[in-house]
């Protein structure tokens, strides 16, 4: 629940509720807070369970927690029955994105990755299979700078 408080935050806390409450009065205080919160948890435990019986044995694997889609999606993914395991083994995202950044940058790919297709054809416009998609500069000199439109900015 407080997972993202730090030591500094906590002190802070103490401090601030040794203030408000007073060094008397804190004990009380925090009794009265730690019998709350384990009411609520029994409230909802047998809200659950109250839950679970009315709807029968046929939802006896229902889980609360499948109610986060978060969980629910994860679940799902996880079932092999749709096959989705093969098809995310067989996917290297990283070969994937190298080649990416590759193209962008204007870098040969390594040639062993890379089926090489260009062999087998016969016409130079050929690319051997894949999309070049490097941006070729059309007669522009390196220092010459692209107009500067006053509108667009």
């Amino acid at each position: 629940m407080f997972n993202d408080i730090g030591p500094l935050e906590l002190v802070t806390l103490i401090v601030l509720a040794v203030l408000v409450f007073g060094p008397d009065k804190l004990p009380k205080v925090i009794q009265d807070v730690t019998r709350t919160i384990r009411k609520i948890r029994d409230f909802s435990e047998s809200a659950k369970q109250d839950i679970r019986q009315e709807l029968g044995p046929e939802f006896k694997d229902f889980e609360f927690e499948d109610l986060n889609p978060k969980t629910f999606i994860r679940k799902q993914l996880d079932n092999d029955d749709l096959g989705l395991k093969e098809i995310r083994n067989g996917f290297d995202l990283k070969k994937e994105m190298n080649e990416v950044a590759d193209a962008v940058h204007g870098r040969d790919s390594d040639s062993s990755s890379a089926p090489s297709l260009s062999s087998s054809s016969s016409s130079p416009d050929s690319s051997g299979g894949r999309v070049d998609m490097v941006k070729k500069p059309e007669g522009r000199v390196a220092d010459d700078r692209p107009p500067f439109d006053m509108d667009a900015t």
